[in-house]
């Protein structure tokens, strides 16, 4: 089981791979594309879900804190409908609240240039859904 994990914003798509077992995430790398233009990313994500075969996707779902669903999460809908247009691998829609939070204070404890931190920030938002979405698999089977 290879499982990509994506965190969507206007601009970038940072992603995430599990290893082969499905028990750790680990950052992959970050599509940059003009503001809003998604197909631009789907064009890079395409060959990337062949090359690393890929048989489901975690996108991250950005909902308010009172669970509400805004803009970025409209964003995150359309985007995994096209997804899943363009392929015929599933894709699942993961509460992302506080990953880019979570991600940016691991970063800032691991004392990460701010510079480092810039580039990687999407990509480590990435491994935190990912990551959340493994590890209630993992529980799921011990019920």
């Amino acid at each position: 089981m290879r499982v990509l994990g994506c965190d969507l914003g206007s601009k970038t798509l940072g992603l995430a791979m599990s290893d082969l077992s499905g028990f750790l995430a680990s950052p992959l790398l970050t599509i940059r594309f003009e503001s809003d233009d998604y197909y631009s990313a789907l064009d890079q994500l395409e060959p990337l879900l062949k090359e690393h075969q890929i048989d489901t996707i975690v996108l991250g779902l950005p909902r308010h804190m009172n669970g509400s669903l805004g803009e970025s999460a409209q964003r995150s809908m359309y985007f995994k409908e096209e997804i899943e247009a363009m392929c015929s691998i599933p894709v699942i829609l993961w509460d992302e609240r506080l990953s880019t939070v979570a991600a940016n204070k691991a970063m800032l404890m691991a004392e990460m240039k701010a510079s480092k931190r810039k580039t990687s920030i999407d990509q480590m938002a990435a491994v935190y859904i990912l990551q959340g979405y493994l590890d209630q698999l993992r529980l799921l089977k011990k019920e």
